[in-house]
């Protein structure tokens, strides 16, 4: 049988949690990255998950850029991550501690940009979360997840990965270029080869699987969306549709969704090419207004 198609009907069905209360009981979200030439990444994530409704939101960068990042976000607090002479993240810093310990999500890679300071950062995040925190890894962390057992095995079941395909290829350990083409189980898309691989939920080349389980397909986003920038809107949207109680599969089908229709959206206004990733940002709420059950 055809993997279901996500669509406002089947979206529906399943609706998102509607808390009530104040920022706290929407969620708060913690989004660890920005390297000093590319703390936008994390700004773009951030206020995605502010965009999807998440209540709360604190971001981590490299020491040199988290006051600049402060003032360009007023609405988030902002710690210092240890850096190196080159302005890459090299670790978690001093002032991390508490901010995973009251994060109900922690999505970590935008904008970081080396692999040794980014898997030190992200076992000090696994390791200085809650055990039942979720996560979402995007970027340079998942560019180290493939060699970091003890993090895979830590984040099972409660991580959502958000692969492009030079990412995808990395994470299965093949030529990104032949991820699906040509293979015995081509008609498995790699989506759900990783899903099965990590135990995670992965969200990859519109196609959202579960591992070992079930599998959905969107029918939106046009080639604009392949912008810089972009992939951090959804990994945040996915973290901020996490912090207000969805489940990872659920955050991922509706994050992919209002993702792919945000730029539908702008493809008709702006073009199909030629948008911008931050022009994403105020079309996400609207767009999930239009998923809400009626």
């Amino acid at each position: 049988m055809a993997d279901p198609v996500l669509s406002p009907a089947l979206l529906r069905e399943h609706p998102l949690p509607e808390p009530t209360g104040g920022k706290d009981a929407r969620g708060g979200v913690l989004v660890l990255g920005g390297a000093r030439g590319t703390p936008g990444a994390v700004a773009l994530a951030g206020l995605a998950a502010l965009r999807v409704g998440a209540g709360r939101l604190s971001l981590g960068v490299a020491a040199s850029v988290a006051v600049p990042l402060a003032v360009a976000v007023p609405e988030a607090g902002v710690v210092a991550l240890d850096e190196g002479p080159t302005g890459s993240v090299t670790g978690p810093g001093d002032a991390l501690a508490g901010e995973l310990e009251r994060a109900d999500v922690v999505v970590v890679g935008p904008g970081l940009d080396e692999p040794d300071g980014t898997l030190a950062l992200l076992r000090a995040a696994v390791a200085g979360a809650p055990a039942t925190t979720p996560f979402v890894l995007d970027a340079f962390a998942l560019g180290v997840l493939r060699d970091a057992d003890d993090v895979r095995r830590a984040l099972a079941g409660r991580a959502v990965l958000t692969p492009n395909t030079t990412e995808a290829g990395r994470l299965l350990g093949e030529d990104a270029d032949t991820t699906d083409e040509g293979r015995d189980d081509a008609e498995v898309p790699v989506a759900a080869r990783i899903a099965d691989a990590y135990g995670m939920v992965v969200a990859c080349a519109g196609v959202v699987a579960e591992p070992h389980g079930r599998r959905w397909r969107s029918s939106t986003g046009y080639s604009g969306l392949g912008t810089s920038g972009s992939g951090d809107v959804l990994a945040g949207a996915v973290g901020g549709l996490l912090a207000r109680g969805a489940d990872p599969a659920q955050a991922a089908c509706f994050g992919v969704e209002v993702h792919g229709v945000a730029g539908d959206r702008l493809a008709a206004a702006v073009g199909p090419h030629g948008y911008l990733a931050r022009e994403l940002l105020p079309e996400l709420p609207r767009v999930l207004v239009e998923l809400r059950a009626r």
